[in-house]
């Protein structure tokens, strides 16, 4: 895996479930359940990665907007930035916003 998670490595995974390394009584999942491109529009720079993904956790409890470790069978660990953005009638909507260089050699 990258040192970068991608946008089509996100949407290749939507609707699993990704566990958060936090120290809770029991073991807490989120499910990825979108992926939304974010373009650049011609007065940016060009060459950027940009998109959002979106998870769902429980309705049991809000997390807080932080640093997380996740850690997934296909894409490894990795920290991301969670914040949440609305309580759904199961659970609690979280966006974490990507937004870096693409790598030398990657596809546009």
């Amino acid at each position: 895996m990258s040192e970068f998670q991608s946008e089509e490595d996100f949407r290749q995974q939507v609707n699993t479930p990704f566990r958060l390394q936090v120290n809770a009584p029991k073991p807490i999942d989120l499910t990825l359940v979108g992926v939304e491109s974010r373009p650049s529009d011609a007065a940016e720079q060009q060459g950027m990665e940009r998109f959002s993904v979106f998870f769902l956790g429980s309705a049991e409890f809000l997390l807080p907007q932080n640093t997380y470790r996740l850690v997934h069978p296909e894409m490894g660990e990795f920290d991301v930035f969670l914040v949440a953005i609305g309580k759904e009638a199961d659970g609690y909507r979280y966006e974490a916003v990507y937004n870096y260089f693409k790598p030398e050699g990657a596809a546009n």
